[in-house]
């Protein structure tokens, strides 16, 4: 049911109220805010995955545990994030008036919280990138209330796991208004362009994450949005890997691409071979040996038949197994003539190999590529003069590079990036997994001839918090 707008008033007012609370509430208080939460919703594991395993089609082992695991998980990184104090960006420049540049005033700079947020959830993921998700959990540890708009693929899983998150970090003494769950588009919509919220963010479509992001630039006063949209992930295989690794390269290919019935959205869309590259049975075996599961929802289903049907009717598009799961295969010069039927994500268990003569023309066919979240090669250090030849596209193409490996689990750690040039994301420049994530909720202020007594204690003289700062141009 749609949250009533009375109801959504409530919800707004009190993000609004709780976000000085919060932004000034000490790192060592929101890291306990975050252990609550974990806390608690490993405690009520049993309940949630049972509850997400009845809306999703999901199994509830491993996959729905192991996704309960890696959301606990993340909310007790960023407690550890917290901890270490380094994402305040800390500076402190002393006055000094023999600066080259003039006589220089005492400025110190850190970051804040950014203001009430508005997540919007996945379906694909109904715990790590939904009510209790990364963006969720980075927001937080930022200082910054939570708004969650649920996603209507799993609508009790949302609202009971909103009820256990809101009443363990009010309990562990964060504001009242620290976070709420809204459903309904239209109620989305609504509170995207009240001007109470500082920023959003958004995991899904690129039809639906666009139309998000030119509300939030149409505001009055415009926001940012931190969009993830959609992703073709391609993968090169060099002609040294598919004579040496063909049939374990065409396995680990099928893997991932069937791996949650091809709803994730780092599937690897689109396979790269060598002309003669000998793994078509093998790719072919490896297809129809893999399951195929039931997708999300209804929705999720009907747009994949439409795309898959799409792509069938490609000139010159052959089918390598027929599915579900399907894996299609086409030459060069069909494939640059295909325009955006092939060259955008298709989401769900299908995957298109395409074949190249040499490496220009494969050079030629990844600069037509859409950008992404990521970007493989299957390779032998042997052909490292042709790998270095691609990296300067593939670097231009996505967020990550992966060698030998497969795109397909993200794990959250201090270097991931997850993120890429539009369409795969709206903020190339930021990631929506791993500890950085919490850049996008925080903004740089500077103080400048403050008495010490005024300033932040984070930029106060004795440093009380002994956090890492950067002081007149030195690490310390």
């Amino acid at each position: 049911m749609d949250t009533a707008p009375e109801a959504l008033e409530r919800v707004l007012t009190a993000a609004a109220e709780a976000a000085g609370p919060a932004g000034v509430s000490t790192p060592a208080e929101r890291a306990a805010w975050l252990t609550a939460a974990a806390d608690a919703l490993d405690a009520a594991a049993d309940e949630l995955i049972e509850l997400a395993a009845g809306e999703t089609h999901l199994p509830a082992k491993p996959r729905l545990a192991g996704e309960l695991a890696r959301t606990t998980f993340q909310l007790r990184l960023f407690a550890e994030v917290l901890a270490d104090g380094a994402f305040l960006d800390a500076t402190v420049d002393h006055a000094d008036p023999a600066w080259p540049m003039g006589a220089r005033p005492d400025i110190r700079r850190m970051k804040i919280a950014i203001g009430p947020v508005l997540v919007f959830a996945a379906s694909n993921f109904p715990f790590a990138f939904s009510v209790a998700g990364g963006d969720t959990a980075s927001a937080l540890a930022a200082g910054c209330p939570v708004i969650l708009k649920a996603h209507p693929g799993h609508p009790r899983l949302s609202d009971r796991t909103g009820e256990i998150l809101r009443e363990a970090l009010v309990g562990a003494g964060a504001p009242e208004g620290i976070f709420a769950v809204i459903d309904g588009v239209e109620v989305g919509v609504t509170a995207l362009k009240d001007p109470r919220i500082a920023a959003a963010s958004f995991t899904g479509s690129v039809n639906g994450g666009r139309a998000l992001f030119d509300i939030a630039n149409a505001r009055p006063v415009p926001i940012p949005f931190y969009g993830e949209l959609g992703s073709v992930n391609p993968v090169v295989v060099t002609p040294g890997a598919a004579a040496a690794r063909g049939a374990e390269i065409a396995a680990g290919y099928a893997g991932s691409f069937t791996l949650g019935t091809g709803q994730f959205c780092t599937k690897p869309g689109l396979l790269f071979l060598p002309e003669g590259h000998g793994m078509t049975e093998a790719l072919r075996g490896a297809v129809e040996g893999a399951s195929a599961g039931q997708m999300l929802t209804e929705k999720i289903q009907e747009g994949f038949t439409a795309g898959l049907s799409a792509l069938r009717d490609v000139s010159g598009m052959r089918v390598v197994a027929d599915g579900p799961p399907t894996l299609l295969a086409i030459g060069a010069a069909d494939f640059v003539a295909g325009g955006e039927t092939v060259h955008e994500e298709c989401f769900g268990p299908s995957s298109i190999v395409v074949e190249y003569a040499d490496v220009n023309e494969l050079i030629a066919l990844l600069a037509g590529l859409q950008p992404g979240l990521t970007a493989t090669v299957q390779g032998e250090e042997s052909e490292a003069p042709l790998v270095a030849a691609l990296m300067p596209v593939l670097t231009a193409l996505a967020g990550r590079l992966l060698w030998n490996d497969w795109p397909t689990g993200v794990t959250v750690s201090w270097a991931q990036q997850h993120g890429g040039p539009y369409p795969a994301t709206t903020a190339p420049t930021t990631t929506s997994v791993g500890t950085a994530a919490i850049e996008r909720f925080l903004r740089p202020v500077a103080w400048q001839g403050f008495p010490d007594v005024l300033l932040p204690a984070a930029l106060r003289e004795a440093n009380p918090w002994q956090l890492p700062r950067r002081v007149d141009g030195k690490l310390s």
